[in-house]
């Protein structure tokens, strides 16, 4: 009995039940890896939960690894449940995962080998790889001898709105879909995909070994349905173990692991995807009603967003939805016609939060359950003992979670994910906090995506617990970087991650690279996490003593060797430098004052005269001397009297125009409020709305783009506020006359109408005025009620 199915189809499934119930077999066989047979008996757990999927990876080479995704409607599952409840054995007859792995390497490197070859001999390759078939998807050419645009909707109408019970014999379906795809097969033979030729062998040589030992009427095979005309091809066992001959091999291992119906889909690339797992396993899960019961499911949803919609949009949507489905000749509203519904009825005709309805539902965020007795590699094992004790619950939707570093458990949680992340297991992503930004704040971004058990798999070489692999990764990673900065980050990730045992050969690393690097860009990069580990490394109760020594000893040579490092720049490299300035800047701003040796005051003071040098240097690009003084003006380490003595030198009428536009884009561009100093300090802008009024036409076109960009940055209302100040004329040597801020209001604060307002405040917020006697409740003031 051959039963040929679409994977992950509800219909199929719900057919292969009729089949085995009416058939009763003594041994089920299915597509998929020998490898599982072992692992079947799990599939009958009360913990195991689909979707689920058959994990492979090659034990030499964990992240090479394959999956056989299984969800509640798919047919395979519903097989291998049957077999377990009625005690009959299942054997998996696909190619087994350790030839599979292996094929799929040697397809991978003949690939890269073929894009090294000439253009000529990949496409004589190309053409014979045309010769030998062309690779088709069976639904699209049956739905397209049907009538049908869309396969789909194809499939949908005829497999799974088929009415359960209407086939008297429970075979009929198989038999049809056998002969559909026999035909095309004799059209298109193997399809262009010579593996399957390979595959298709193996699953004949288990079938006759298993007709062999249960008879013909005792066997079912359940497989994708364009390999049933292979199977019941007549060819020889000798022609079979000839195509077999010689298959690469390597050594596997499988396990199951939570899917999730995401991965399902189509755009994921899964190959046998679906595009709305959601709803099909809705179509199968449904007893009755499926159509009333999914618009209940999504008016349910919107509700919980906070939209009308009450039990009358879901009886019109759901007339709406059968109309349509009659007037398009469908037997049963699809998802096109249910979607076309919640549009017209539950979201008045917005496609808005209809992607809310596809992610949610017709996807959906389903993750599913194995238990704790399936085979996993121990550093897993561990990482799921974490994950329970510090109740952290893997989920397929990405949710933010906030951590207070003054409690333990959430300090335990910040140091698991902090190790995973050294590890390469992106489990969680640093996020901006929606709250408090101090330091004993975290925010994580968390989502589980079923390929992160292929990445502790690979991460399982550095050792069997998550302290242990991620204490070896970071020993490793010392060793073994090149740049200095990539020393300095892995310091401030072992701090981050707690790893105390890893941080003496990082430190080793640290001072060897620190003691040979002379490059002042790369003493720059490198400060700046050595700042925030000094700074921030006591919230978490960690010793960084060991690296204050070697910050301050950079600090020291950046102050020594960047100002020869800003001489004679182009605009590319003053661009670059200029950045490596602002992160010193902020990196000596967060050094301790008081370091042991006195040595944090001194190193503030050398940093402010380093910037009060570049700032003066004619030698230094003039993007760098603004950027300096803007530094020091904002730390009131220059007068403003200065500061505009420094813009008039370098808007002067001897500099050329391109470096004064430069000089204008370091002191007052980028996201440093540059544009607020304009609008407060009338003397800087007048300097430079008469240097750039006094600019000739054609050095105008060459400074126009750096000062578009320059302005660009700022925020709407201050371009709009600079764009008044320059359209009234500011002084340049003192405050302009008073204006109106805006229609309506006056040049300036009428203070005492302003006063008027307090003894309601006082009210308000039960306060008692320092002079005058306060508001009583009976009284109301006149200006403020006027």
């Amino acid at each position: 009995m051959l039963l040929g199915v679409r994977h992950h189809g509800p219909g199929s499934a719900r057919a292969v039940r009729a089949a085995l119930d009416a058939a009763g077999p003594r041994v089920v066989l299915i597509e998929g890896p020998p490898e599982g047979d072992a692992l079947v008996a799990l599939a009958g757990d009360e913990a195991m939960r689909p979707p689920v999927a058959l994990l492979a990876h090659a034990v030499d080479d964990p992240g090479r690894a394959a999956f056989w995704p299984l969800a509640e409607f798919s047919p395979e599952w519903v097989a291998i449940r049957w077999a377990l409840a009625h005690a009959v054995p299942v054997r998996f007859i696909d190619l087994p995962a350790a030839n599979s792995l292996a094929q799929a390497a040697e397809a991978e490197e003949k690939t890269e080998a073929k894009a090294e070859e000439k253009a000529e001999e990949r496409d004589e390759e190309r053409d014979e790889e045309e010769a030998g078939g062309l690779r088709i998807d069976p639904l699209a050419v049956l739905a397209e001898a049907a009538g049908y645009d869309d396969p789909e909707r194809w499939w949908e109408d005829v497999v799974e709105h088929r009415e359960p019970g209407r086939a008297e014999d429970p075979l009929a379906p198989f038999e049809a879909v056998a002969e559909a795809m026999g035909a095309l097969r004799e059209e298109y033979g193997a399809g262009g995909d010579h593996r399957d030729l390979v595959r298709e062998a193996h699953m004949r040589i288990q079938l006759r070994a298993a007709r062999k030992e249960f008879g013909d009427e005792g066997v079912a095979v359940v497989c994708g349905a364009w390999h049933v005309p292979a199977l019941t091809a007549k060819t020889t066992l000798a022609a079979d173990r000839a195509l077999l001959k010689g298959l690469p091999k390597v050594k596997a291992e499988l396990t199951w692991v939570p899917w999730t119906h995401r991965r399902l889909a189509r755009h994921s690339g899964y190959g046998a995807g679906i595009d709305s797992p959601g709803w099909y396993g809705h179509l199968f899960a449904a007893p009755d009603r499926p159509v009333e019961r999914w618009l209940t499911k999504v008016a349910g949803l919107l509700r919980e967003e906070d939209r009308t919609v009450s039990s009358a949009h879901v009886i019109e949507a759901v007339r709406l939805a059968e109309t349509l489905a009659a007037v398009r000749g469908r037997p049963l509203a699809g998802l096109g016609e249910t979607m076309d519904a919640v549009r017209a009825v539950m979201c008045e005709g917005s496609d808005v939060p209809l992607g809310l309805i596809r992610d949610r539902l017709v996807v959906g965020d389903v993750l599913g359950e194995v238990p704790d007795t399936a085979p996993a590699v121990p550093l897993q094992r561990d990482l799921t003992r974490l994950q329970k004790s510090l109740r952290l619950k893997p989920e397929a939707l990405e949710r933010q979670v906030d951590l207070d570093l003054r409690k333990e458990t959430d300090t335990a949680r910040s140091r698991l994910l902090h190790r995973l992340r050294l590890l390469g297991i992106g489990w969680g992503e640093p996020a901006a906090g929606r709250g408090s930004t101090g330091t004993f704040r975290e925010s994580w971004r968390l989502r589980w995506e079923p390929e992160l058990y292929v990445r502790v798999a690979e991460a399982g070489v550095w050792g069997t617990t998550v302290l242990s692999a991620a204490t070896a990764r970071a020993e490793s990673g010392a060793a073994s970087a090149t740049a200095l900065a990539e020393v300095t980050a892995l310091a401030e990730r072992c701090l981050l991650a707690e790893l105390p045992d890893a941080l003496p050969p990082v430190m080793r690393a640290l001072a060897d690279r620190a003691a040979l690097d002379t490059d002042v860009a790369h003493l720059a990069q490198a400060l700046p996490a050595l700042a925030r580990s000094l700074r921030y490394g006591d919230v978490r109760s960690t010793g960084t003593a060991a690296l204050g020594d070697v910050a301050a000893g950079l600090a020291e040579r950046i102050c020594v060797g960047l100002p020869p490092a800003c001489a004679g720049l182009d605009a590319d490299g003053a661009a670059g430098m200029r950045k490596h300035l602002d992160s010193v800047h902020t990196a000596i701003g967060l050094l301790p004052e008081n370091d042991g040796h006195g040595r944090g005051a001194d190193l503030a003071g050398r940093w402010a005269g380093v910037l009060r040098t570049l700032a003066e240097r004619d030698t230094v690009a003039g993007e760098i001397r603004g950027r300096a003084a803007r530094l020091l003006l904002d730390d009131g380490r220059l007068a403003e009297d200065d500061a505009a003595r420094f813009m008039g030198l370098a808007l002067s009428p001897g500099t050329p125009p391109t470096d004064a536009a430069a000089w204008i884009e370091g002191f007052v561009g980028g996201a440093s409020g540059g544009g607020l100093l304009l609008v407060h300090d009338e003397r800087l802008l007048g300097l430079m709305d008469g240097w750039l009024t006094a600019v000739s036409p054609g050095s105008f076109t060459d400074v126009l783009p750096l000062l578009r960009r320059t302005f660009s940055a700022y925020e709407p209302g201050v371009r709009r506020t600079l764009g008044e100040l320059v359209r009234r004329g500011p002084g340049a040597g003192g405050p302009a006359e008073p204006v109106a801020a805006a229609p309506g209001f006056g040049p300036g604060l009428d203070e005492a109408r302003a006063d008027a307002v307090l003894p309601v405040l006082h009210l308000l917020l039960g306060t008692v005025p320092e002079t005058g006697p306060a508001l009583d409740h009976a009284q109301a003031p006149t200006e403020v009620t006027r």
